[in-house]
């Protein structure tokens, strides 16, 4: 099966304890390449710790303080549908 843009949910969207892949961030290129640096890149597997705003994610045996902000969206494949 073929993996599209349309697989993808926003970040805001996983519950605790749900797996994801990052499929690409949208917005704003300074804010993405700022979440690059901290290793919040395509293809980055997450977990969503709790959600919100702040949401806590981890990734690599960090975690990450994530605030939603306008302008840029964080789009993620769930587990499921890897």
């Amino acid at each position: 099966m073929k993996k599209t843009v349309h697989d993808l949910i926003p970040l805001r969207c996983l519950t605790p304890g749900q797996m994801a892949q990052i499929g690409a961030i949208v917005g704003d290129p300074n804010q993405a390449h700022r979440l690059a640096e901290l290793g919040l890149r395509h293809g980055a597997e997450i977990e969503m710790v709790r959600g919100g705003s702040p949401c806590v994610l981890r990734m690599g045996g960090q975690q990450l303080c994530f605030r939603h902000t306008a302008g840029l969206d964080v789009l993620v494949r769930p587990a499921g549908a890897l």
